[in-house]
């Protein structure tokens, strides 16, 4: 009995998935377990495994295309239909078929002499590029395409069908190699007078990021409110343990673990801030635990958001932890699916870059997002115990704080802040490091 795998869903708000790569081919078999293929979707990459023993009979889904939850793959029929397979050919008998298709296409006319120009050309690999899924395949025999004039962007220049799609729709099916040459070329040099600008391809995870934050803008009304803070408090404390934390757990104590920690204090004392908020249902749910989400820079090339679940069940040590791992594993390419399950309220820090003051997009569906800024040494005026006053060198920063104002109001973004601060200059830390 046949088998039809299709898109999992990876993570509550996933919704779609690209096909990365194959590990099979039609007339593979594999066994259960076994990889059958990679994906990848906003919030990790990931490897599919097979869920039964066979025969790979069909690949639904070429490499590069980009599909919901859902949709069916991959077609695994038993070894005991084997026979009954239809289309299982060989990649040695599918090379031979496209050469037959080759053949049969004419000749292109030799190339009239053109400027010399570097002209790009897609990578091609010798043993994928005729490896033609039977839809591809049909598709060039109809239309008689010179596969030659077709980039390929599948592993190794394979062409998929999106490639083939993509060519007849820009209606140069039958143009011949030295229409196609030429136009490539004048184009090529046109817009090498006209300008020296980079053209550079945006990857899948920069293409994410900005329909997730168009999608943000448009859903939540953003409100952004901030406070001052003095530091003193934590920084004494810091800079006791600063020498036997890093020797103890291998890297330094920032201030986020502390912010972190007093944030989850003011997250119970004012739910509605680890809510969300949904309009069609005309509902607020108040969730009853606290999943931070951490948003970590991918040395400018993305941002990541990763959550710590149960975060206010956590001493602020294991905060600081979890963070370092989380982290390290998205610098890594190595996130796992519990790694990025949906947060109930984000932080972000900016600080360590140099930031004053920001105010960053929410990570709906939560109604609220902690901007961490820098940390610097200012002067500022403290009461002293006697009750006079007195300017004094502090390290200073700033909370800002970016939230929904369907969700709640004014007045609970400042009083959720204020705690936060309290909670900072106040706290016996030690106690939090002991």
């Amino acid at each position: 009995m046949a088998i039809t795998v299709s898109m999992p869903q990876l993570g509550e708000t996933v919704t779609e998935g690209t096909i990365l790569s194959w590990a099979k081919q039609p007339g593979d078999q594999v066994v259960e377990d076994e990889v059958l293929l990679e994906i990848s979707t906003d919030k990790v990459d990931t490897e599919i495994p097979s869920p039964a023993s066979g025969v790979v009979s069909e690949i639904l889904v070429p490499e590069g295309e980009t599909v919901a939850v859902g949709t069916p793959l991959v077609v695994i029929a038993s070894r005991e239909e084997e026979g009954e397979v239809v289309d299982l050919a060989t990649p040695e008998e599918q090379s031979l078929e496209l050469e037959s298709i080759e053949d049969e296409s004419p000749a292109p006319e030799p190339l009239s002499p053109t400027p010399t120009v570097d002209v790009p050309v897609a990578k091609t690999g010798p043993s994928r590029r005729g490896l033609l899924s039977p839809v591809v395949r049909k598709l060039v025999a109809d239309h008689n395409i010179d596969l030659d004039l077709v980039p390929g962007t599948g592993s190794e220049g394979r062409i998929t069908r999106k490639d083939v799609m993509d060519f007849i729709d820009s209606g140069r099916s039958g143009e011949t190699g030295a229409e196609v040459a030429q136009e490539v070329v004048s184009e090529h040099s046109d817009s090498q007078i006209q300008s020296a600008d980079k053209v550079v391809k945006l990857s899948r995870l920069r293409r994410t990021i900005a329909k997730n934050m168009v999608h943000a803008k448009q859903t939540a009304a953003h409100v952004w409110t901030s406070v001052e803070v003095d530091y003193e408090n934590v920084e004494t404390v810091r800079q006791r343990h600063r020498a036997s934390f890093k020797e103890q757990e291998g890297f330094s104590l920032t201030y986020l673990p502390f912010i972190a920690r007093a944030t989850m204090e003011a997250l119970q004392t004012f739910p509605i801030v680890n809510s969300s908020f949904s309009m069609e249902d005309q509902t607020a749910t108040l969730h009853n635990a606290i999943h931070l989400g951490i948003g970590v820079d991918l040395s400018e090339g993305g941002l990541v958001v990763a959550t710590i679940s149960e975060a206010a069940e956590l001493r602020m040590v294991v905060i600081a932890r979890n963070i370092r791992r989380l982290a390290t594993k998205i610098r890594e390419g190595n996130l796992e699916l519990e790694d990025i399950s949906p947060s109930t309220f984000t932080i972000t820090n900016p600080g360590p870059f140099g930031s004053f003051m920001s105010a960053p997009i929410i990570n709906v569906p939560n109604v609220a997002i902690l901007s961490t800024d820098t940390v610097s040494k200012r002067p500022t005026v403290v009461t002293l115990d006697d009750g006079t006053d007195e300017i004094v060198i502090r390290p200073i920063g700033y909370l800002g704080l970016t939230w929904d104002h369907r969700a709640f109001d004014g007045s609970t973004a400042v009083l959720f802040l204020n705690r936060i601060k309290e909670n900072l200059e106040t706290w016996d830390w030690e106690q939090e490091l002991s």
